[in-house]
Protein backbone atom coordinates (compact mmCIF):
# COMPACT_ATOMS: atom_id res chain seq x y z
CA UNK A 1 0.00 0.00 0.00
CA UNK A 2 1.45 3.36 -1.03
CA UNK A 3 1.93 5.93 1.80
CA UNK A 4 0.84 9.57 1.92
CA UNK A 5 3.31 11.59 -0.21
CA UNK A 6 2.82 14.66 1.95
CA UNK A 7 3.66 12.76 5.14
CA UNK A 8 6.68 11.14 3.51
CA UNK A 9 7.93 14.54 2.32
CA UNK A 10 7.47 15.95 5.82
CA UNK A 11 9.40 13.02 7.30
CA UNK A 12 12.22 13.51 4.79
CA UNK A 13 12.28 17.24 5.61
CA UNK A 14 12.48 16.53 9.34
CA UNK A 15 15.32 14.05 8.81
CA UNK A 16 17.13 16.52 6.59
CA UNK A 17 16.67 19.29 9.16
CA UNK A 18 17.99 17.05 11.96
CA UNK A 19 21.01 16.16 9.83
CA UNK A 20 21.60 19.86 9.14
CA UNK A 21 21.44 20.73 12.83
CA UNK A 22 23.95 17.97 13.62
CA UNK A 23 26.25 19.20 10.83
CA UNK A 24 26.03 22.76 12.18
CA UNK A 25 26.92 21.60 15.69
CA UNK A 26 29.85 19.56 14.36
CA UNK A 27 31.10 22.57 12.42
CA UNK A 28 30.80 24.80 15.51
CA UNK A 29 32.81 22.35 17.61
CA UNK A 30 35.42 22.00 14.90
CA UNK A 31 36.10 25.62 14.00
CA UNK A 32 33.63 27.98 15.64
CA UNK A 33 31.97 30.78 13.73
CA UNK A 34 34.05 30.59 10.57
CA UNK A 35 33.46 26.85 10.21
CA UNK A 36 29.67 27.27 10.60
CA UNK A 37 29.58 30.10 8.04
CA UNK A 38 31.54 28.00 5.54
CA UNK A 39 29.11 25.12 5.99
CA UNK A 40 26.13 27.44 5.45
CA UNK A 41 27.66 28.91 2.29
CA UNK A 42 28.27 25.43 0.85
CA UNK A 43 24.78 24.29 1.86
CA UNK A 44 22.84 27.29 0.50
CA UNK A 45 25.00 29.01 -2.11
CA UNK A 46 24.27 32.37 -0.43
CA UNK A 47 26.71 34.97 0.85
CA UNK A 48 26.43 34.80 4.64
CA UNK A 49 28.38 37.26 6.85
CA UNK A 50 28.06 38.28 10.48
CA UNK A 51 27.77 42.05 10.84
CA UNK A 52 27.16 44.73 13.42
CA UNK A 53 23.89 46.61 13.69
CA UNK A 54 25.58 49.41 11.72
CA UNK A 55 26.33 47.05 8.84
CA UNK A 56 30.08 46.57 9.49
CA UNK A 57 31.16 42.97 8.70
CA UNK A 58 32.44 41.07 11.75
CA UNK A 59 33.02 37.69 10.06
CA UNK A 60 32.94 37.59 6.27
CA UNK A 61 34.04 34.88 3.86
CA UNK A 62 35.34 35.41 0.34
CA UNK A 63 34.01 36.72 -1.94
CA UNK A 64 32.74 39.70 0.09
CA UNK A 65 29.39 41.35 -0.39
CA UNK A 66 29.09 43.70 -3.35
CA UNK A 67 28.03 47.29 -2.76
CA UNK A 68 24.43 46.46 -3.71
CA UNK A 69 24.39 43.39 -1.46
CA UNK A 70 25.94 45.33 1.41
CA UNK A 71 23.32 48.06 1.04
CA UNK A 72 20.56 45.46 1.10
CA UNK A 73 22.01 43.85 4.24
CA UNK A 74 22.30 47.25 5.94
CA UNK A 75 18.68 47.99 5.05
CA UNK A 76 17.67 44.70 6.61
CA UNK A 77 19.62 45.52 9.80
CA UNK A 78 17.90 48.89 10.11
CA UNK A 79 14.46 47.41 9.52
CA UNK A 80 15.16 44.73 12.11
CA UNK A 81 16.11 47.43 14.64
CA UNK A 82 13.01 49.50 13.87
CA UNK A 83 10.49 46.66 13.95
CA UNK A 84 12.20 44.75 16.77
CA UNK A 85 11.17 41.54 15.12
CA UNK A 86 12.85 38.15 15.30
CA UNK A 87 13.83 38.17 11.62
CA UNK A 88 13.52 40.31 8.50
CA UNK A 89 13.34 39.25 4.84
CA UNK A 90 13.70 41.85 2.08
CA UNK A 91 13.39 41.39 -1.68
CA UNK A 92 15.15 43.86 -3.94
CA UNK A 93 15.81 43.40 -7.64
CA UNK A 94 17.21 39.90 -8.12
CA UNK A 95 18.28 39.38 -4.46
CA UNK A 96 16.63 38.36 -1.22
CA UNK A 97 18.22 39.30 2.12
CA UNK A 98 17.35 37.56 5.39
CA UNK A 99 18.64 39.09 8.64
CA UNK A 100 18.43 37.39 12.05
CA UNK A 101 19.88 38.49 15.41
CA UNK A 102 22.23 36.33 17.43
CA UNK A 103 21.71 35.93 21.15
CA UNK A 104 24.23 37.76 23.32
CA UNK A 105 24.64 38.06 27.07
CA UNK A 106 23.40 40.84 29.40
CA UNK A 107 25.16 44.08 28.54
CA UNK A 108 26.77 42.61 25.40
CA UNK A 109 25.37 43.35 21.94
CA UNK A 110 25.65 40.33 19.66
CA UNK A 111 26.06 40.70 15.87
CA UNK A 112 23.52 39.91 13.20
CA UNK A 113 23.42 36.96 10.78
CA UNK A 114 22.71 38.07 7.22
CA UNK A 115 22.19 35.93 4.13
CA UNK A 116 22.03 37.42 0.63
CA UNK A 117 20.88 34.96 -2.06
CA UNK A 118 19.61 35.22 -5.64
CA UNK A 119 15.87 34.97 -6.07
CA UNK A 120 14.03 32.70 -5.73
CA UNK A 121 15.56 31.45 -2.48
CA UNK A 122 15.18 27.81 -1.41
CA UNK A 123 12.06 27.45 0.77
CA UNK A 124 14.00 25.97 3.68
CA UNK A 125 16.61 28.77 3.90
CA UNK A 126 14.91 30.85 6.65
CA UNK A 127 14.46 27.78 8.86
CA UNK A 128 18.05 26.65 8.25
CA UNK A 129 19.38 30.09 9.21
CA UNK A 130 17.22 30.12 12.35
CA UNK A 131 18.64 26.74 13.36
CA UNK A 132 22.16 28.05 12.78
CA UNK A 133 21.71 31.08 15.03
CA UNK A 134 21.84 28.92 18.16
CA UNK A 135 25.26 27.45 17.37
CA UNK A 136 26.53 30.78 16.06
CA UNK A 137 25.36 32.59 19.22
CA UNK A 138 27.19 30.16 21.48
CA UNK A 139 30.32 30.26 19.30
CA UNK A 140 30.29 34.05 19.20
CA UNK A 141 29.80 34.31 22.97
CA UNK A 142 32.67 31.84 23.57
CA UNK A 143 34.98 33.80 21.26
CA UNK A 144 33.90 37.09 22.83
CA UNK A 145 34.61 35.80 26.33
CA UNK A 146 37.93 34.44 25.13
CA UNK A 147 38.91 37.87 23.77
CA UNK A 148 37.82 39.51 27.01
CA UNK A 149 39.87 37.03 29.02
CA UNK A 150 42.93 37.73 26.88
CA UNK A 151 42.47 41.48 27.38
CA UNK A 152 42.18 41.04 31.13
CA UNK A 153 45.24 38.82 31.22
CA UNK A 154 47.19 41.33 29.14
CA UNK A 155 46.09 44.17 31.43
CA UNK A 156 47.05 42.19 34.54
CA UNK A 157 50.40 41.23 33.03
CA UNK A 158 51.07 44.86 32.14
CA UNK A 159 50.18 46.00 35.65
CA UNK A 160 52.42 43.38 37.24
CA UNK A 161 55.25 44.33 34.91
CA UNK A 162 54.76 47.98 35.88
CA UNK A 163 54.98 47.09 39.58
CA UNK A 164 58.20 45.11 39.03
CA UNK A 165 59.57 47.94 36.87
CA UNK A 166 58.92 50.38 39.73
CA UNK A 167 60.64 48.06 42.22
CA UNK A 168 63.72 47.64 40.05
CA UNK A 169 63.99 51.43 39.76
CA UNK A 170 63.67 51.98 43.50
CA UNK A 171 60.11 53.40 43.52
CA UNK A 172 58.92 51.16 46.35
CA UNK A 173 55.94 53.25 47.47
CA UNK A 174 54.50 53.49 43.96
CA UNK A 175 55.03 49.75 43.45
CA UNK A 176 53.14 49.02 46.67
CA UNK A 177 50.23 51.15 45.46
CA UNK A 178 50.05 49.32 42.15
CA UNK A 179 50.35 45.93 43.83
CA UNK A 180 47.71 46.85 46.38
CA UNK A 181 45.20 47.51 43.61
CA UNK A 182 46.00 44.24 41.85
CA UNK A 183 47.03 41.90 44.68
CA UNK A 184 48.77 40.23 46.34
CA UNK A 185 50.36 42.93 48.51
CA UNK A 186 54.13 43.19 48.35
CA UNK A 187 55.94 41.91 51.50
CA UNK A 188 58.66 43.78 53.38
CA UNK A 189 61.25 41.06 52.59
CA UNK A 190 61.42 39.34 49.21
CA UNK A 191 63.35 36.62 47.42
CA UNK A 192 63.87 36.87 43.66
CA UNK A 193 64.12 34.03 41.18
CA UNK A 194 65.16 34.34 37.54
CA UNK A 195 64.09 31.31 35.53
CA UNK A 196 65.54 30.72 32.07
CA UNK A 197 63.21 28.86 29.71
CA UNK A 198 63.07 28.30 25.93
CA UNK A 199 61.59 31.53 24.52
CA UNK A 200 58.85 29.72 22.63
CA UNK A 201 57.72 28.02 25.88
CA UNK A 202 57.84 31.04 28.19
CA UNK A 203 54.13 31.86 28.28
CA UNK A 204 53.18 28.22 28.83
CA UNK A 205 55.79 27.78 31.56
CA UNK A 206 54.62 30.97 33.28
CA UNK A 207 51.03 29.64 33.28
CA UNK A 208 52.17 26.29 34.70
CA UNK A 209 54.14 28.13 37.35
CA UNK A 210 51.17 30.31 38.30
CA UNK A 211 48.93 27.24 38.58
CA UNK A 212 51.42 25.33 40.73
CA UNK A 213 52.34 28.12 43.21
CA UNK A 214 50.39 30.14 45.73
CA UNK A 215 48.89 33.59 45.27
CA UNK A 216 51.68 35.33 47.21
CA UNK A 217 54.17 34.85 44.37
CA UNK A 218 54.56 37.43 41.63
CA UNK A 219 55.29 35.83 38.24
CA UNK A 220 56.22 38.25 35.45
CA UNK A 221 57.77 37.54 32.03
CA UNK A 222 60.98 39.58 31.81
CA UNK A 223 60.50 42.66 29.55
CA UNK A 224 64.18 42.59 28.53
CA UNK A 225 65.02 38.92 27.95
CA UNK A 226 62.56 36.77 26.00
CA UNK A 227 63.79 33.59 27.73
CA UNK A 228 63.49 34.80 31.35
CA UNK A 229 60.69 34.69 33.91
CA UNK A 230 60.92 36.97 36.95
CA UNK A 231 59.49 35.49 40.16
CA UNK A 232 59.09 37.35 43.46
CA UNK A 233 58.12 35.56 46.66
CA UNK A 234 58.02 36.57 50.34
CA UNK A 235 61.51 36.40 51.82
CA UNK A 236 60.29 35.43 55.29
CA UNK A 237 59.66 31.80 54.33
CA UNK A 238 61.89 28.98 53.15
CA UNK A 239 63.02 29.18 49.52
CA UNK A 240 60.88 27.35 46.97
CA UNK A 241 62.32 24.02 45.93
CA UNK A 242 59.26 22.19 44.55
CA UNK A 243 58.77 23.53 41.04
CA UNK A 244 56.59 21.98 38.29
CA UNK A 245 58.37 18.88 36.90
CA UNK A 246 58.67 20.24 33.34
CA UNK A 247 60.27 23.39 34.73
CA UNK A 248 62.98 21.66 36.76
CA UNK A 249 63.73 19.23 33.93
CA UNK A 250 64.25 21.78 31.16
CA UNK A 251 64.96 25.17 32.78
CA UNK A 252 67.65 26.92 34.82
CA UNK A 253 66.77 28.71 38.06
CA UNK A 254 68.77 31.41 39.85
CA UNK A 255 67.78 32.32 43.42
CA UNK A 256 68.66 35.44 45.41
CA UNK A 257 69.08 35.91 49.11
CA UNK A 258 66.18 37.41 51.05
CA UNK A 259 66.44 41.19 50.62
CA UNK A 260 64.32 44.18 51.71
CA UNK A 261 61.66 45.13 49.19
CA UNK A 262 63.43 48.42 48.44
CA UNK A 263 66.48 46.37 47.31
CA UNK A 264 64.61 44.25 44.77
CA UNK A 265 67.12 45.36 42.13
CA UNK A 266 69.90 43.84 44.24
CA UNK A 267 67.89 40.62 44.56
CA UNK A 268 67.40 40.54 40.82
CA UNK A 269 71.13 40.95 40.20
CA UNK A 270 71.86 38.17 42.72
CA UNK A 271 69.37 35.83 41.04
CA UNK A 272 70.84 36.68 37.63
CA UNK A 273 74.34 35.82 38.83
CA UNK A 274 73.07 32.59 40.40
CA UNK A 275 71.46 31.71 37.07
CA UNK A 276 74.79 32.15 35.29
CA UNK A 277 76.40 29.91 37.90
CA UNK A 278 73.69 27.28 37.40
CA UNK A 279 74.27 27.20 33.65
CA UNK A 280 78.03 26.91 34.11
CA UNK A 281 77.80 24.13 36.71
CA UNK A 282 74.93 22.20 35.05
CA UNK A 283 72.83 22.40 38.21
CA UNK A 284 69.20 23.28 37.61
CA UNK A 285 68.85 25.63 40.61
CA UNK A 286 71.53 27.55 42.49
CA UNK A 287 71.30 30.12 45.27
CA UNK A 288 73.39 33.26 45.21
CA UNK A 289 76.53 32.91 47.31
CA UNK A 290 79.03 35.75 47.31
CA UNK A 291 80.56 38.34 49.58
CA UNK A 292 78.62 41.59 50.25
CA UNK A 293 78.30 44.20 47.54
CA UNK A 294 81.02 46.84 47.51
CA UNK A 295 78.66 49.56 48.76
CA UNK A 296 77.87 47.53 51.87
CA UNK A 297 81.55 46.71 52.35
CA UNK A 298 82.53 50.39 52.26
CA UNK A 299 79.70 51.56 54.49
CA UNK A 300 78.16 55.06 54.89
CA UNK A 301 81.26 56.82 53.52
CA UNK A 302 80.30 55.72 50.00
CA UNK A 303 77.01 57.61 50.28
CA UNK A 304 78.78 60.96 50.63
CA UNK A 305 80.96 60.23 47.60
CA UNK A 306 77.94 59.07 45.56
CA UNK A 307 75.98 62.20 46.48
CA UNK A 308 78.81 64.41 45.24
CA UNK A 309 79.34 62.30 42.12
CA UNK A 310 75.65 62.46 41.11
CA UNK A 311 75.09 66.05 42.26
CA UNK A 312 75.07 67.48 38.69
CA UNK A 313 72.18 65.18 37.77
CA UNK A 314 70.24 65.95 40.97
CA UNK A 315 70.69 69.67 40.27
CA UNK A 316 69.63 69.34 36.63
CA UNK A 317 66.57 71.31 35.53
CA UNK A 318 65.24 70.52 32.04
CA UNK A 319 65.32 73.49 29.71
CA UNK A 320 62.37 72.30 27.63
CA UNK A 321 59.20 70.40 28.43
CA UNK A 322 60.36 67.42 26.37
CA UNK A 323 63.80 67.21 28.02
CA UNK A 324 64.37 64.54 30.71
CA UNK A 325 64.39 65.59 34.34
CA UNK A 326 66.72 64.32 37.05
CA UNK A 327 64.53 61.35 37.96
CA UNK A 328 64.30 60.20 34.34
CA UNK A 329 68.07 60.52 33.90
CA UNK A 330 68.82 58.50 37.03
CA UNK A 331 66.29 55.83 36.04
CA UNK A 332 67.78 55.68 32.55
CA UNK A 333 71.32 55.45 33.92
CA UNK A 334 70.38 52.57 36.23
CA UNK A 335 68.59 50.69 33.45
CA UNK A 336 71.43 51.18 30.98
CA UNK A 337 74.04 50.06 33.51
CA UNK A 338 72.02 46.87 34.04
CA UNK A 339 70.83 46.09 30.50
CA UNK A 340 72.72 48.29 28.00
CA UNK A 341 70.67 48.29 24.78
CA UNK A 342 67.99 46.24 26.54
CA UNK A 343 67.13 49.41 28.48
CA UNK A 344 64.87 50.40 25.59
CA UNK A 345 62.64 47.38 26.29
CA UNK A 346 62.95 47.84 30.05
CA UNK A 347 61.99 51.52 29.98
CA UNK A 348 59.66 51.27 26.96
CA UNK A 349 61.48 54.04 25.10
CA UNK A 350 62.96 54.41 21.62
CA UNK A 351 66.66 53.81 21.13
CA UNK A 352 67.09 57.43 20.02
CA UNK A 353 65.54 58.57 23.31
CA UNK A 354 67.96 56.32 25.19
CA UNK A 355 70.92 57.71 23.26
CA UNK A 356 69.85 61.30 23.91
CA UNK A 357 69.48 60.69 27.65
CA UNK A 358 72.89 59.01 27.85
CA UNK A 359 74.37 62.08 26.17
CA UNK A 360 72.76 64.24 28.86
CA UNK A 361 74.23 62.00 31.57
CA UNK A 362 77.74 62.10 30.10
CA UNK A 363 77.66 65.88 29.70
CA UNK A 364 76.35 66.48 33.23
CA UNK A 365 78.78 64.11 34.96
CA UNK A 366 81.74 64.73 32.68
CA UNK A 367 82.24 61.03 32.04
CA UNK A 368 82.70 58.82 29.01
CA UNK A 369 80.27 55.91 29.26
CA UNK A 370 82.20 54.02 26.60
CA UNK A 371 84.91 53.54 29.23
CA UNK A 372 84.43 50.75 31.76
CA UNK A 373 86.02 52.84 34.50
CA UNK A 374 83.35 55.51 34.19
CA UNK A 375 80.61 52.90 33.97
CA UNK A 376 81.90 51.28 37.18
CA UNK A 377 81.94 54.60 39.02
CA UNK A 378 78.39 55.39 37.88
CA UNK A 379 77.19 51.89 38.84
CA UNK A 380 78.70 52.23 42.32
CA UNK A 381 77.16 55.67 42.82
CA UNK A 382 73.70 54.49 41.73
CA UNK A 383 73.91 51.45 43.98
CA UNK A 384 74.97 53.62 46.92
CA UNK A 385 71.93 55.86 46.51
CA UNK A 386 69.60 52.86 46.97
CA UNK A 387 71.44 51.52 50.02
CA UNK A 388 69.85 54.18 52.29
CA UNK A 389 72.93 54.76 54.44
CA UNK A 390 72.56 57.29 57.26
CA UNK A 391 74.53 60.53 56.63
CA UNK A 392 78.02 60.19 58.07
CA UNK A 393 80.25 62.85 56.49
CA UNK A 394 83.89 63.14 57.43
CA UNK A 395 84.84 66.59 58.74
CA UNK A 396 88.14 68.41 58.65
CA UNK A 397 89.77 70.30 61.53
CA UNK A 398 87.47 73.29 61.00
CA UNK A 399 84.33 71.16 61.11
CA UNK A 400 83.63 71.39 57.36
CA UNK A 401 82.28 68.20 55.78
CA UNK A 402 84.83 66.52 53.51
CA UNK A 403 83.79 64.14 50.73
CA UNK A 404 86.12 61.15 50.30
CA UNK A 405 87.37 60.38 46.81
CA UNK A 406 86.77 57.08 45.06
CA UNK A 407 90.45 56.18 45.22
CA UNK A 408 90.46 56.79 48.97
CA UNK A 409 87.44 54.54 49.42
CA UNK A 410 88.95 51.76 47.35
CA UNK A 411 92.28 51.95 49.21
CA UNK A 412 90.71 51.24 52.60
CA UNK A 413 92.35 48.06 54.00
CA UNK A 414 89.10 46.14 54.37
CA UNK A 415 88.16 47.04 50.76
CA UNK A 416 91.42 45.60 49.51
CA UNK A 417 90.54 42.47 51.45
CA UNK A 418 87.10 42.52 49.83
CA UNK A 419 88.71 42.81 46.39
CA UNK A 420 91.04 39.89 47.06
CA UNK A 421 88.08 37.77 48.14
CA UNK A 422 86.21 38.60 44.93
CA UNK A 423 89.06 37.36 42.79
CA UNK A 424 90.28 34.49 44.98
CA UNK A 425 88.60 31.71 42.89
CA UNK A 426 90.74 32.72 39.90
CA UNK A 427 93.99 32.24 41.80
CA UNK A 428 93.35 28.67 42.96
CA UNK A 429 96.26 26.29 42.15
CA UNK A 430 94.19 24.19 39.74
CA UNK A 431 93.00 27.19 37.68
CA UNK A 432 95.09 27.95 34.56
CA UNK A 433 96.81 31.32 34.76
CA UNK A 434 95.41 32.35 31.38
CA UNK A 435 91.92 32.52 32.88
CA UNK A 436 92.86 35.38 35.20
CA UNK A 437 95.01 36.97 32.51
CA UNK A 438 92.11 36.97 30.05
CA UNK A 439 89.72 38.48 32.59
CA UNK A 440 92.16 41.22 33.56
CA UNK A 441 92.87 42.08 29.92
CA UNK A 442 89.17 42.11 29.12
CA UNK A 443 88.49 44.50 32.01
CA UNK A 444 91.42 46.72 31.07
CA UNK A 445 90.08 46.96 27.49
CA UNK A 446 86.59 48.08 28.57
CA UNK A 447 85.07 44.57 28.41
CA UNK A 448 85.41 44.37 24.62
CA UNK A 449 85.85 40.94 23.12
CA UNK A 450 87.59 41.96 19.88
CA UNK A 451 90.41 44.05 21.37
CA UNK A 452 90.92 41.43 24.09
CA UNK A 453 91.33 38.70 21.47
CA UNK A 454 93.83 40.84 19.57
CA UNK A 455 95.81 41.68 22.70
CA UNK A 456 96.08 38.00 23.67
CA UNK A 457 96.54 36.76 20.07
CA UNK A 458 93.62 34.36 20.37
CA UNK A 459 90.21 34.12 18.71
CA UNK A 460 87.09 35.90 19.94
CA UNK A 461 85.43 32.53 20.65
CA UNK A 462 88.40 31.56 22.83
CA UNK A 463 87.96 34.77 24.84
CA UNK A 464 84.29 33.95 25.36
CA UNK A 465 85.12 30.41 26.46
CA UNK A 466 87.66 31.68 28.99
CA UNK A 467 85.19 34.26 30.31
CA UNK A 468 82.55 31.53 30.60
CA UNK A 469 85.08 29.59 32.66
CA UNK A 470 85.52 32.68 34.83
CA UNK A 471 81.75 32.86 35.29
CA UNK A 472 81.73 29.31 36.64
CA UNK A 473 84.61 30.04 39.03
CA UNK A 474 83.29 33.39 40.27
CA UNK A 475 79.62 32.31 40.21
CA UNK A 476 78.79 35.64 38.60
CA UNK A 477 77.44 36.66 35.20
CA UNK A 478 79.98 38.36 32.92
CA UNK A 479 78.82 38.05 29.33
CA UNK A 480 75.13 38.78 29.86
CA UNK A 481 73.76 41.74 31.77
CA UNK A 482 73.23 42.57 34.56
CA UNK A 483 76.89 41.67 34.86
CA UNK A 484 79.49 41.63 37.62
CA UNK A 485 81.91 43.43 35.32
CA UNK A 486 81.73 46.71 37.28
CA UNK A 487 82.39 45.04 40.65
CA UNK A 488 85.34 43.15 39.18
CA UNK A 489 86.76 46.28 37.59
CA UNK A 490 86.58 48.10 40.93
CA UNK A 491 88.17 45.11 42.65
CA UNK A 492 91.05 45.14 40.16
CA UNK A 493 91.48 48.89 40.64
CA UNK A 494 91.43 48.50 44.44
CA UNK A 495 94.34 46.08 44.08
CA UNK A 496 96.21 48.53 41.85
CA UNK A 497 95.98 46.33 38.75
CA UNK A 498 93.96 48.74 36.55
CA UNK A 499 94.31 52.57 36.58
CA UNK A 500 91.33 54.85 37.04
CA UNK A 501 89.94 56.62 33.96
CA UNK A 502 90.97 60.25 33.53
CA UNK A 503 87.27 61.17 33.53
CA UNK A 504 86.82 60.07 37.13
CA UNK A 505 90.43 60.48 38.22
CA UNK A 506 90.52 61.66 41.84
CA UNK A 507 92.81 64.63 42.49
CA UNK A 508 94.81 64.71 45.71
CA UNK A 509 95.53 68.41 45.19
CA UNK A 510 97.57 70.13 47.86
CA UNK A 511 96.86 67.58 50.57
CA UNK A 512 99.85 65.44 49.69
CA UNK A 513 100.34 61.76 50.25
CA UNK A 514 100.70 62.06 54.02
CA UNK A 515 97.32 63.79 54.39
CA UNK A 516 95.73 61.25 52.07
CA UNK A 517 97.07 58.43 54.25
CA UNK A 518 95.72 60.16 57.38
CA UNK A 519 92.29 60.40 55.76
CA UNK A 520 92.45 56.72 54.84
CA UNK A 521 93.27 55.90 58.46
CA UNK A 522 90.33 57.99 59.71
CA UNK A 523 87.93 56.39 57.22
CA UNK A 524 89.10 52.95 58.27
CA UNK A 525 88.70 53.79 61.96
CA UNK A 526 85.21 55.19 61.29
CA UNK A 527 84.26 52.00 59.45
CA UNK A 528 85.53 49.82 62.31
CA UNK A 529 83.44 51.65 64.92
CA UNK A 530 80.13 51.36 63.02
Amino acid sequence: MQGDPTAEAATVARIRRADDVLDIQRAARKGGIESVLRWLVRRTGAKIPLMTHQGTPVHQLQPPLSDAERGLALRGARELAERRRGAVAIDQDEFTCIVLPLEGSPGVSAPLLAAVAPRPVPPGLPLLLADATSALSLSWLAEHLGRQRLRLRAAEAGTREAAVHLLLNGHTSAARQVAGALGPALPAMVRVYVIEVPPQDRDRRAEELAAATDDEMWIVPCPVYADHIFVLEPGTRAPTRAWPPHLTATCWIGESNAVPLRETATGYAQAFHALASARASYERQISFAASPHLTLAIGPAVAAWAKAFLAPIHAHTPGRAQDPDATELLTTAASWISFRSGATAHLKIHRNTLSARLTYIQDLLGVNLHRLADQAALALALRATTAKFPPSPERDATGVAVTPTLTELLQLPHIRAWAQEQLRPLTAPDVPTYIEETLTTWLRLDARIGPTAAALSISASAVRKRLTHSEALLKRSLLRRPSAVHDLWLARHALGQIPLSHCVQDTIGGRGLAETQRRLDRLSATRDTE
